[in-house]
């Protein structure tokens, strides 16, 4: 296995970056019927993030090919939990070829040892509850599942 490289990204990273993006919708559409599918959708403001203070974002990158991607952002905490700040993690993304090759870990401690750099200590992200190789990718590195978000559509009135 080639030696991979964990950077952070630039403006110049974009295209592969929002094909990142792309990659990233393809499984999660399936998986969350509420995800828009008319326009032109982003999840992610990725140059405003590259160029924040407040947010690292980081490709992996092996024999010059981007392979991976992931970013951590500076957040205030809820009023009432102990820390007042925390990195809220995101843009988690592993070509499918490089997957089980331990990237993702890799790109988790980079951003380990960022948010640490920023003075936080508190580390948290979303992963939907039906993406089970996620949430075992995550709980490899040391994340623990604390919240199910739920949701219920209601029906529109109707008209009369």
């Amino acid at each position: 296995m080639h030696h991979i490289v964990i950077r952070p990204a630039s403006l110049d990273d974009m295209d592969t970056l929002l094909d990142f993006e792309k990659g990233i919708m393809l499984v999660e559409r399936p998986i969350d019927v509420t995800i828009r599918e008319d326009g032109d959708v982003h999840y992610y403001d990725l140059a405003a993030l590259i160029e924040s203070p407040d947010a690292e974002v980081v490709v992996a990158e092996q024999d010059g090919e981007l392979i991976g991607s992931g970013y951590a952002h500076i957040v205030d905490s809820k009023p009432y939990l102990k820390h007042r700040k925390h990195a809220h993690l995101g843009f988690m993304y592993v070509k499918p070829d490089h997957r089980g090759k331990a990237v993702n870990k890799l790109i988790i401690e980079a951003l380990q040892q960022w948010t640490l750099s920023k003075g936080v200590t508190e580390m948290r992200l979303e992963v939907y509850h039906n993406n089970p190789a996620a949430i075992r990718a995550y709980e490899k590195v040391g994340f623990m599942p604390l919240l199910l978000e739920m949701r219920m559509e209601l029906p529109a009135k109707q008209q009369e």
